[in-house]
């Protein structure tokens, strides 16, 4: 029998079934939302289990690590928006380790039979708004680029950082603080009567007096099986991985015409809602957006085909056919990384309905949180997990933050 592997103080720890202390948080998922909302759980002075059964393939291990922090379109996402950047240009000094932030430049390229011109009212709408150039201009900042394969681009500074290395700092700071870090898959909530009191895993059952469930596109789903609805929904997301490009890219090159985010919007709609825990169901067609970003240490991902599908399932996805589509699509703009070893990679992205994350408590059942459905991460997530764990730490009967109060899923449930 393999027990769950543990990181970090042991002393909470019982063999063979025995009965741990409870803790006052377990959080489900080490991606970027429950790595950063389990540090600062731990910052306030609270014992912290934080749980993930080591995918590797996981949204934040897939993501391109971009900081929109120029992308708010109101007043909420622009107040994130300004206290993520904040926090990424200080984050390595706070969790002594590097997160290999920097800015670069962002190309939103577009194709020659598209006039850029009418696109710059959409781009109008952001804080700071994307600044429209010529394929010449854009060449000029990333020489890579085959020059006819485009009519231009908008372009702005971009924040980025290294997706693993922040988690790893995440878990090192939050192991410092006393935090427990374990490896194991939840198979479920322990649930009595009207209250949450812990988490499963294949060999043992974990007590804890509040469970964060940051799990991503599987939050919905585990959930589910504690008799819990959510309007959290998913994309099957996949990239191509490409171990290491000799060839230097200048910037992180994205599509300006978007597709994603209007399927979204479409399968996520009230009507559509039924469906998610339903039978298997494909919601809209597949998209490619093409992109691309490069490491600081070569390595490059080339993404994304999003797949609205309602199941986990990634067997019916065809790898071959989509490393070709993703290939190519890439390869019409930036020749240079035409057949370079690589491997696909598939994640689960998961959203919310109006694009801001879910959070908080779920009404009617108390011990458990959702954190979970962060449009843009990297751009917002580290001031609301900071906010949240404020905000359920001073007690969340009387809300204090107008903010957090906006993201609650209560929203929803009250509607």
């Amino acid at each position: 029998m393999v027990w769950p592997l543990l990181y970090g103080p042991c002393s909470r720890t019982g063999l063979k079934g025995e009965l741990m202390e409870t803790f006052d948080w377990i959080v489900i998922g080490n991606g970027l939302a429950g790595a950063a909302l389990s540090y600062e759980l731990a910052r306030l002075g609270l014992s912290v289990l934080l749980v993930d059964d080591g995918n590797a393939d996981s949204a934040t291990r897939c993501s391109y690590g971009g900081v929109a922090y120029w992308s708010g379109t109101d007043a909420i996402t622009q107040e994130l928006c300004e206290q993520g950047i904040k926090r990424h240009r200080q984050l390595s000094d706070e969790l002594e380790a590097p997160t290999e932030f920097r800015e670069l430049d962002l190309l939103l390229t577009f194709a020659p039979d598209v006039d850029g011109s009418r696109l710059e009212k959409q781009y109008g709408q952001f804080a700071i708004a994307p600044r429209l150039i010529s394929a010449q201009e854009a060449h000029a900042l990333e020489p890579q680029l085959k020059l006819d394969a485009i009519g231009g681009a908008f372009t702005i500074k971009h924040g980025h950082v290294n997706p693993l290395k922040t988690l790893e700092a995440f878990n090192q700071a939050f192991r410092r603080l006393g935090g427990q870090q374990m490896i194991a898959s939840v198979t479920g909530l322990v649930r009595v009567k009207n209250r949450i009191t812990g988490i499963l895993t294949a060999t043992q059952a974990y007590a804890a007096a509040n469970v964060a469930v940051a799990a991503g596109g599987y939050s919905r789903k585990l959930l589910n099986a504690a008799q819990l609805s959510v309007p959290l929904y998913h994309t099957h997301a996949e990239i191509m991985a490409l171990p290491q490009v000799e060839q230097s890219l200048r910037t992180l090159i994205m599509p300006a015409v978007a597709s994603r985010f209007d399927a979204e919007a479409t399968a996520s709609a009230p009507a559509t809602d039924s469906l998610w825990d339903g039978p298997p169901h494909k919601i809209a067609p597949p998209i490619l957006d093409t992109g691309v970003i490069q490491f600081l240490d070569g390595s490059t991902y080339i993404g994304q085909i999003s797949r609205f599908r309602t199941d986990l399932d990634t067997s019916l996805i065809d790898a071959a056919q989509s490393e070709a589509s993703l290939r190519q699509g890439i390869t019409a703009q930036l020749p240079c990384l035409a057949n370079l070893p690589g491997h696909w990679r598939h994640c689960l992205v998961t959203f919310s309905r109006d694009d801001l994350p879910l959070i908080g408590p779920l009404p009617d059942i108390d011990g458990v949180h959702v954190f979970s459905g962060f449009t843009s991460p990297f751009a917002m997530l580290l001031p609301v997990a900071r906010r949240f764990a404020q905000w359920v730490h001073s007690g969340q009967q009387q809300p204090s933050d107008a903010l957090i109060e906006k993201m609650l899923v209560t929203r929803f449930t009250h509607a």
